[in-house]
């Protein structure tokens, strides 16, 4: 018995997890992360520091860069 019908819908189930997932944070960057930017500080720029840090690491995984490139 295959096991791909199965991959294929949690596959499929993923992806649009990671939809969801992108677009609030798309929403929430247009939105300057829900800052005022009257009373940003550097905690501010260390939280974006820790996002960016760790989305980077995400496109390097997805396009074989950095680290993971071949």
């Amino acid at each position: 018995m295959s096991t791909q019908p199965q991959a294929i819908d949690a596959y499929i189930a993923r992806k649009a997890q990671i939809d969801a997932i992108l677009k609030r944070l798309t929403e929430a960057s247009a939105d300057h992360f829900g800052m005022n930017p009257e009373t940003v500080h550097w905690g501010h720029v260390g939280n974006l520091d820790d996002y960016a840090g760790k989305l980077k690491e995400l496109s390097d995984r997805v396009f074989h860069e950095g680290e993971y490139a071949a």
